[in-house]
């Protein structure tokens, strides 16, 4: 058992870092075929071992009866949402804010592009997920566990055991979101109106397997 226990866990490591280069890195090392071999075998292990499954298996992405609702979180700081500006002299005022705030009379930005999707907290205990929240109202948010673990690109165990929140946005890229409408279309089915409702009308189906 210690053996077919230390396989199972070399495969878990190995479809953990090849999840990571293939949907985070997109630099993937090995074939489709490849790693559909190597999750098969883990599959396999597992059945034939079922009392050495845990949650934060590659297998148990998608699982689990489907959610009835889905219950509620209360943050410990809130969620904020981002602002808008829409004139030089809007954004002017909040630089005498930021400046102010700060204490300086100067300050350096980093600027990114903003990636409209929904907002997600990621909350990870000893460093297992082990819950996935929207941002609600900013102070409640829904736990969608079950559906954020579809995502391949969120890690279900980190490398260290840390008990930490990340906040972050979940998103589908253009080229997704049109494969997608084009798979809905040819299944009779209503095309999203834009990534983002996609992106939010997934992450909050009672069902897993939809979200996957």
């Amino acid at each position: 058992m210690a053996s077919i226990a230390a396989k199972i866990e070399s495969l878990r490591k190995q479809i953990r870092e090849h999840e990571y280069k293939y949907y985070v890195l997109a630099e993937p090392t090995i074939s489709d075929a490849e790693f559909d071999h190597l999750l098969r075998e883990l599959q396999k292990l597992e059945a034939e071992h079922p009392d050495l499954i845990t949650a934060d298996s590659p297998t148990q992405r998608v699982g689990g009866q489907p959610a009835t609702e889905f219950p509620s979180h209360t943050f410990s700081k809130p969620m904020m949402s981002l602002d808008n500006a829409y004139s030089e002299e809007e954004l002017s005022e909040w630089a005498r804010r930021a400046r102010q705030l700060a204490g300086l009379d100067e300050l350096e930005y980093m600027v990114e592009l903003k990636i409209d999707g929904l907002s997600m907290s990621l909350i990870y205990e000893k460093g297992l997920l082990s819950k996935g929240v929207t941002r609600g109202d900013g102070r409640t948010g829904e736990v969608v566990t079950g559906n954020v673990r579809t995502i391949r690109s969120i890690p279900l165990k980190l490398q260290e055991p840390l008990s930490v929140e990340i906040r972050g946005e979940v998103f589908l890229s253009l080229k997704a979101f049109r494969q997608t409408n084009d798979e809905r279309e040819e299944a009779g089915e209503a095309r999203f109106a834009n990534p983002r409702n996609a992106a939010a009308g997934s992450l909050r189906q009672l069902d897993p397997q939809i979200t996957a």
